[in-house]
């Protein structure tokens, strides 16, 4: 009996069909084994440090570029809940859409001087810590309007002269001036040698020339406790709403709205009044440009609450009078009306900063638009309206 060879085709056949459909067919198992450890190869072949930090580089780059154009472009996405309204301000004075009176001062007066409710047109463009700093640039650009205000309201408490506020963290983060204007500030500080508002330390430890250029090219870094308090953009809704009410309201907005307070506002820590020459040099410029055009400027106190009234030192309150009488009697068209540090009871202010709440802004403001309409009549109404608030729209009159 012959013997069955070992090797058999039919076997060996299924075998190689077995194989080739696992993937190891022995004619191209070879090759198959080299193309999978060259791709594991080329998987774990290590990167050079240099090519690296090449690619980390430039990864962070295009982030730093992309945060930096954001920053640029959507400013409103992420910046404080108070730059809408200073937004506002700015986007009135670049329209031109002023009307025949304009208010320069601080957030006092932001808060109290309701002008869209009165009979004549006016803006308001106080601000937030606003100083004659921030006043000068404002009237600067409402001059080269084709029909400039004819008539401006000043109103600054007297801290707003003696100390620096926000230049840094509001006017000019904020945008409210440029670049030529921050160059202005630097010039005239070193003139006078009063650096206390360009130089002011803050927390940033930046030295003054150096936040000054970081900020005229808006670098990113300046703004990102902004970027992470905001969450990159989910203050949008909020500061969008913001800015249409505001200018609703012809730049009108609220501080603290409590049903009263009875903390000690900054004058009542004020111990004399001495003017900062930079601020006092503001001041005159800006009367003096006022002056120049024939535009009359009345100021115009609004009343702090009685607990600070309570701690200012009379000899305070008579300084700060005889400074602006300096000012009445070197330019004619500037006239102080009423008292210059008056206050209303507690209960009409809304925060630790004795700004007037909606309640006591309605009725400061209510009677302020009905002495504006009195001619000469507006010293005697505007301090009868310091002394007490009005209990209703006829008591104002």
């Amino acid at each position: 009996m012959r013997r069955q060879p070992t090797w058999h085709e039919g076997v060996h056949r299924e075998r190689r069909f077995l194989h080739h459909v696992a993937g190891t067919d022995e004619l191209g198992d070879e090759g198959t084994r080299e193309e999978k450890f060259s791709l594991l190869a080329c998987s774990q072949r290590s990167v050079s440090p240099g090519s690296f930090l090449f690619m980390v580089g430039g990864s962070a780059v295009l982030v730093f570029g992309l945060v930096w154009l954001w920053v640029l472009a959507m400013p409103l996405a992420f910046l404080d809940p108070e730059y809408p309204a200073w937004l506002a301000k700015q986007t009135l004075l670049a329209d031109c859409d002023l009307g025949d009176i304009i208010i320069l001062g601080d957030s006092r007066a932001a808060t109290a001087m309701m002008s869209a409710h009165w009979n004549v047109a006016a803006t308001n463009l106080a601000v937030g810590g606003g100083e004659p700093v921030e006043a000068l640039a404002a009237l600067n650009r409402a001059m080269r309007c084709p029909a400039p205000p004819v008539r401006v309201i000043l109103s600054f408490d007297a801290v707003h002269f003696t100390e620096p506020d926000l230049f840094w963290e509001r006017t000019v983060r904020f945008g409210f001036v440029d670049s030529g204007e921050v160059a202005a500030l630097r010039a005239v500080s070193y003139a006078l040698n009063d650096l206390s508002v360009y130089d002011r330390h803050l927390s940033d430890g930046l030295p003054a020339w150096s936040r000054d250029a970081m900020y005229r090219i808006r670098f990113p870094s300046l703004y990102f406790s902004s970027l992470l308090k905001g969450g990159l953009f989910l203050r949008w809704p909020r500061n969008h709403a913001m800015l249409a009410a505001t200018l609703a309201s012809r730049g009108q907005y609220y501080f603290g709205t409590a049903a009263g307070s009875g903390v000690i506002a900054a004058e009542g820590h004020l111990r004399e009044f001495r003017p900062l020459p930079v601020l006092e040099w503001y001041f005159n410029r800006l009367l003096e440009q006022l002056d120049a055009r024939g535009i009359p400027a009345v100021f115009i106190a609004v009343p702090m609450n009685e607990a600070t009234a309570r701690q200012v030192p009379p000899s305070v309150r008579s300084a700060y009078r005889a400074w602006l009488a300096t000012f009445e009697a070197r330019y004619p068209g500037f006239r102080v009306e009423g008292e210059v540090m008056p206050h209303w009871p507690d209960a009409f202010f809304g925060d630790g900063y004795a700004h007037l709440n909606p309640n006591g802004a309605t009725r400061f403001s209510t009677g302020l638009g009905r002495c504006l309409g009195e001619d000469e009549a507006t010293a005697a109404c505007v301090q009868r309206l310091q002394a007490a608030p009005p209990n209703t729209q006829n008591d104002a009159q």
